[in-house]
C-alpha cells in the first residue's frame, strides 16, 4: 500500500532523513512531497493528496504549529494526521501541539525507531514481501 506524505521543514538534510528512515521503516512505496514552510506546505495540500503531514515546529513564514491551526480551519484537511518532528520537547509545547490536533510528536534528534513507531501507529504496520531485504529492523544511515 502506498502513501503520499507531505514533509515540512526548512532544512533541506532534514527532509531527506525523514524519507530515508520512512523509507526504513518498511513504507518504500511512499511518494513525498516537500514545503520549506507551511505556507508553502498549505498551498502543496490543495493540489495535491497526502495520506499524513510530518512537519516541523520551528519554520520561518508559518511554523508548524500555524500550519495545523489552518489546517483545521480547512474541511478537506482536518482529518489528515499531523505528526510534529521538533526540537522544542518541553511539556508544554507537546501538549500544545496536541491540544491544536497533532496526531503525534517526535523530538529531534530521533531514532529511526520512533518514527517507525509513530508511522505504525498512525498508518499501521506494513507487510512485507517474502524477498524484501528492507524487512528487519536495521537501518543503514
Amino acid at each position: 500500500m502506498a502513501f503520499s506524505v507531505l514533509i515540512v521543514d526548512d532544512s533541506i538534510p532534514m527532509r531527506a532523513v525523514v524519507k530515508k528512515t520512512f523509507v526504513a521503516a518498511g513504507y518504500g512505496g511512499a511518494k513525498f512531497i516537500e514545503a520549506d514552510d507551511g505556507k508553502r506546505a498549505l498551498e502543496l495540500l490543495k493540489e495535491n493528496w497526502v495520506d499524513m503531514v510530518l512537519t516541523d515546529y520551528n519554520m520561518p513564514v508559518m511554523n508548524g504549529l500555524e500550519l495545523i491551526k489552518e489546517m483545521k480551519k480547512n474541511e478537506l484537511f482536518d482529518q489528515i494526521p499531523v505528526v510534529i518532528i521538533s526540537t522544542e520537547g518541553s511539556r508544554e509545547k507537546r501538549d500544545a501541539f496536541f491540544e491544536q490536533g497533532a496526531s503525534g510528536y517526535i523530538k529531534k534528534p530521533f531514532a529511526p525507531e520512533q518514527l517507525r513507531d509513530v508511522l505504525i501507529e498512525l498508518l499501521g504496520e506494513m507487510e512485507y514481501e517474502e524477498d524484501d531485504d528492507t524487512q528487519g529492523d536495521e537501518f543503514d544511515f
